[in-house]
């Protein structure tokens, strides 16, 4: 009984890691949209982080948005190395590789998404 208990605790946090993911990335663009609104100007998208964060320093709406894009393609990436935490503290080893595996995908897609820019 005690096995199902820390299960469903896991897929408690992950649940929370997703909602709490979403929610903070809907607000970032929702602050992101509130600027464009405000402060009306020619919409350049920065598309690297370094530009993101030079945007967010000048309260630029374009930059918001893409933080909070960024936020939330980051969400389900945090939810496999939660998952991986989780199958190691129940010993499952297949399922660490696997989800090891998945996470690598997840890195080399991101990384070949950064280079084609």
């Amino acid at each position: 009984m005690e096995e199902k208990e820390e299960i469903l605790k896991v897929e408690r946090s992950i649940g929370y890691i997703l909602r709490i993911g979403v929610i903070v990335s809907a607000a970032i663009i929702v602050i992101g949209l509130v600027l464009l609104f405000l402060r009306p100007t020619a919409i350049q998208t920065p598309t690297s982080l370094s530009l993101i964060f030079q945007g967010l320093l000048r309260l630029r709406g374009e930059a918001f948005i893409m933080l909070g894009l960024f936020c939330l393609i980051l969400t389900p990436v945090l939810r496999v190395v939660v998952s991986i935490f989780a199958f190691a503290k129940e010993k499952d080893y297949l399922y660490v590789v696997i989800t090891v595996i998945v996470l690598i995908i997840l890195i080399i897609g991101m990384s070949l998404g950064l280079v084609e820019k």
